[in-house]
């Protein structure tokens, strides 16, 4: 690799200042239809040509700091030519140097978005899960940091169950990537003689932080939801239809570790769900029971035999959170700023 230098020839560097002019203009043109697609992709490039000059002239990092100004300078009134965003710029090609991979996947993410994912992650295979999850879901930058530094992408799909005998292929993998171990239920703070109910109304109170956590698809129907079985009355601690597997899920709360007998009485549920609100165009219901804590073993066993789809998985309140993680997180009121503003973030750009 060329040897980092300050000194490079006036020449190249009026071809590469007058060049990035003509893509700078060439790009507020197009972007009054796509604002953010083409200002992100006019980040990527702009981080290419400074990548490419520094790998193969080796231009040192003052270069940078001339085309800030000078940028700034010639487009007075566009953000996000200062020093440190000329450096995301060129990190962001480095990352991303497929084309294709900027203008499908990342490229339609916020710009501080992105500099989110360069920041808190180092994996390649990381960073575009993050994002396309970003997209899915309409992430703002701030729950996308959370889901980052509670690491869903480990959590995601972590649950044991018994999908892959009990549910068509198709459904089953679906089904499995839908479910998280451990889930986190930071919204909660529950004294240590706290009961299922506790647990419940604690959900129930921050519904929207409970169907956040749980992920898109999850359409809530009831809690203590009734079930009458051979004329006795059962309840459902609770209910929900998920609109992109088309099946009941049922819920089942547990303060303590899991015990075998869980399962016998989630596939009694599961079985009343099935025979009496299922309809023909209804996928078979599924099972969730959520423990403090699970041995994987019990588990298995424990499912081994059943019939119908269950999973089980573990939470994590606000106390089991580390201190660092604790006081990082946003709270309710913070989210709920965040959604709302999440349309207009579509338009920022770093400064």
């Amino acid at each position: 690799m060329p040897k980092q230098s300050s000194l490079f020839p006036e020449s190249n560097y009026a071809a590469l200042f007058n060049g990035l002019k003509k893509r700078i203009r060439a790009a507020q043109v197009r972007a009054v239809v796509a604002v953010n697609q083409e200002l992100i992709f006019l980040y990527w490039q702009i981080g290419q040509e400074i990548l490419i000059r520094q790998q193969e002239e080796g231009w040192g990092t003052k270069v940078i700091e001339r085309l800030a100004k000078d940028l700034k300078r010639e487009f007075p009134d566009m953000k996000g030519f200062s020093r440190s965003n000329l450096m995301y710029m060129r990190s962001f090609a480095e990352a991303y140097p497929d084309e294709v991979i900027v203008q499908r996947g990342v490229g339609q993410l916020p710009w501080r978005h992105n500099i989110a994912l360069l920041e808190k992650l180092k994996d390649p295979q990381e960073r575009l899960w993050y994002a396309q999850q970003t997209l899915v879901n309409g992430w703002s930058r701030d729950i996308l940091v959370m889901q980052i530094e509670t690491k869903l992408f480990k959590r995601q799909g972590g649950a044991i169950t018994n999908f892959e005998r009990t549910l068509p292929s198709e459904q089953s993998d679906l089904s499995q990537q839908l479910l998280k171990d451990p889930y986190n239920f930071d919204f909660l703070s529950l004294q240590a003689a706290s009961q299922e109910r506790d647990l419940e109304r604690g959900l129930l109170l921050h519904i929207r932080d409970f169907l956040m956590e749980l992920g898109i698809g999850f359409a809530f129907l009831g809690s203590q939801y009734p079930i009458v079985v051979d004329d006795k009355e059962y309840r459902v601690d609770l209910l929900f239809y998920h609109t992109q597997l088309h099946c009941y899920v049922v819920i089942d709360l547990k303060m303590g570790e899991f015990e075998p007998e869980y399962s016998g009485k989630m596939n009694f549920y599961v079985e009343a769900v099935n025979r009496f609100l299922r309809k023909d165009l209804d996928n078979p219901t599924i099972g969730i029971i959520l423990c403090r804590s699970k041995r994987r073993t019990v588990v298995e066993f424990a499912l081994g035999s059943v019939q119908n789809p269950i999973g089980v998985a573990t939470y994590m309140l606000r106390e089991d959170l580390p201190p660092a993680l604790k006081d990082s997180l946003p709270t309710a009121e913070q989210l709920e700023m965040e959604m709302e503003a999440a349309v207009l973030e579509l338009e920022e750009t770093q400064e």
